[in-house]
């Protein structure tokens, strides 16, 4: 099935993984907290897709984070007088005391996240992302929520403003990224004057309310200069230049992102020796695309090549599309893809902000799961080689598969359908996908292997960089052999990272202001690989086969949760 093909009503009331179980009262505990969390946080309903919060922001202001707090402390204080019925509630259990209470102990820091990629600064204009613009009632939703957009800003301000007084305001490099990201809005050729052309062009807004629209677009993007203004004149003198958050900072980000405690000096360690692997790979590849290049002459080789190119967005998305419907339908062999979630939309993001995202499906998956590029401006022309692994990363078997599977399973509670996610196992299942591409023989093509070992050399340079500058370990003497600073980090980088200048910058600011998340990816994957090695010994040691399509549908079953919950869990 192709992405512009939607399944017939039939195919769409076909259970696609049949239920074996009554809910349970852990479960309704899971579905009641769903409900709750929606009320506090409308923007959540909307990545849904599910009705009743259209026009609304949660609220961002300190009051916001203690309502949420407290709903938190209820629920683990339910789930201590719960009982168990079966495995699935004692995994929803132990995930739940996991994940929420980790939440708690981060709140407990009054600390105000602001970075360049993942903070409210972003999230308050990204839901307009999700929004359906089809009929004019929906372009009144959006209306209604650019109405209510400066309120939601002004909470937040007032949380960064607490978290300022309380000796934690973000480092000076973050400020100055979200000042630029938020002044930009606004702007001639900004976000919100883009929404005003989108809804002029859309043929089913009357003028009543494109004057509102219009003029809610004006007061958002007003609302988003104000908040730059106040981050210059009124954070900035606070911000620390300091961008490395330390050690005990750093261990509580990254049990954040990877719902596991790690060794940090074992797992640099390894960083750097898996960094020096998957180099010498890449000369393997770069021999077999011409005899004798370097990795960079392979590189430039594969640049020039003219099947191997793509001029402008729309080339790239219907080279996207294509892909993907290609791993689609291909992976049918070896995972359980069934409709609805045979549909992958690929998309152009509506900001230059830079990365690639995926987006889940609505709940009733009238919205299917898209994959977002979000192209830097004044970039133009892109390369398939580099990019391949990318689209197998984003949709299928990564993470339109793990997400959509564990959407339809009916034994899941909401919660876990929803609400959790964990990067370390997200990400991690999305890169152990990528080599599962190499493994079934989808890049034996020399460029898009070394394409695929770029992004996994880069997410090897992720765990060296993130967990060298934060904690403040010294490089190896190939690198300097002197304690990381953010400038020696930004040259090992740009060493390792096979990007355009606009995009290391912003990967860069990324890994400095998100501490602990990038490397989720690289050692999630090392889970992944060690569950499954774990299970294949099992199987050996049993003298039975080991059946990796029965491996992975039971893990995805699962749904997101941290990696020891995970390890817990399969065993």
């Amino acid at each position: 099935m192709t992405s512009t093909e939607r399944p017939d009503q039939e195919a769409a009331l076909t259970p696609a993984f049949p239920s074996t179980r009554e809910p349970s009262q852990i479960d309704a505990l899971a579905n009641q907290y769903v409900k709750d969390v929606l009320a506090l946080d409308p923007e959540m309903a909307t990545s849904m897709g599910l009705p009743g919060h259209e026009t609304e922001y949660g609220d961002y202001s300190p009051a916001g984070v203690q309502a949420k707090d407290e709903l938190n402390r209820r629920l683990l204080a339910d789930l201590d007088s719960a009982e168990p019925q079966d495995d699935v509630d004692r995994v929803t259990v132990a995930a739940m005391r996991e994940r929420i209470g980790l939440e708690r102990e981060i709140v407990a820091t009054g600390r105000t996240e602001l970075n360049n990629i993942a903070s409210a600064a972003q999230g308050i204009r990204a839901v307009f992302d999700l929004m359906p613009t089809d009929t004019a009632e929906q372009w009144e939703h959006i209306a209604g929520r650019l109405k209510n957009l400066p309120a939601a800003l002004t909470g937040y301000r007032e949380s960064l403003e607490a978290s300022r007084q309380a000796g934690l305001a973000p480092a000076q490099r973050q400020v100055d990224i979200v000042i630029e990201q938020a002044r930009a809005h606004g702007e001639h050729h900004g976000f919100f004057p883009g929404l005003v052309e989108r809804a002029a062009g859309a043929g089913v807004v009357p003028s009543s309310l494109m004057t509102e629209l219009e003029a809610n677009a004006i007061s958002a993007g007003h609302a988003y200069k104000e908040f730059a203004d106040w981050l210059q004149d009124d954070l900035r003198p606070h911000a620390p230049e300091q961008d490395a958050v330390g050690r005990e900072r750093y261990a509580l980000a990254s049990r954040e992102f990877l719902g596991a405690t790690i060794d940090l000096e074992e797992t640099y360690e390894w960083g750097l020796e898996e960094l020096r692997r998957i180099v010498a790979a890449q000369q393997t590849d770069a021999e077999a695309i011409q005899p004798g290049a370097s990795i960079e002459e392979a590189r430039q080789i594969l640049n020039q090549d003219p099947a191997r190119r793509l001029e402008g967005t729309d080339a790239l998305r219907t080279w996207m599309q294509g892909k993907s419907d290609m791993a689609l339908t291909a992976m049918q062999e070896y995972f359980h893809i069934p409709a609805p979630m045979d549909r992958v939309e690929c998309m152009i993001a509506p900001t230059q902000e830079g990365g690639v995202y995926y987006t889940a499906p609505s709940e009733d998956f009238s919205r299917p799961g898209r994959m977002w590029w979000s192209v830097p401006a004044g970039e133009d022309s892109f390369t398939t080689w580099g990019e391949t692994t990318t689209v197998f990363h984003e949709g299928v078997p990564g993470h339109h598969l793990q997400i959509a599977t564990a959407m339809l399973n009916p034994d899941l509670n909401d919660w876990r359908r929803h609400l959790c996610w964990t990067s370390g196992h997200g990400e991690g299942w999305a890169l152990y996908a990528e080599r599962l591409m190499e493994e079934f023989g989808f890049l034996q093509d020399p460029g898009d292997h070394l394409g695929m070992l770029d992004g996994q050399r880069m997410r090897a340079a992720r765990v060296v960089f993130d967990i060298g500058v934060h904690c403040g370990f010294r490089a190896p003497q190939e690198y300097g052999g002197e304690v990381w600073t953010p400038e020696s980090g930004f040259a090992f980088l740009q060493q390792h990272l096979n990007d355009s200048p606009g995009q290391v910058r912003f990967e860069f600011l990324r890994y400095l202001g998100w501490p602990g998340q990038a490397p989720s990816y690289k050692i999630g994957q090392r889970h992944w690989e060690q569950i499954r090695a774990d299970h294949q010994r099992r199987a050996a040691d049993a003298g039975q086969d080991f059946d990796l399509k029965a491996f992975h549908t039971r893990a995805l079953l699962l749904g997101s949760m941290g990696l020891d919950t995970l390890r817990e869990a399969m065993a």
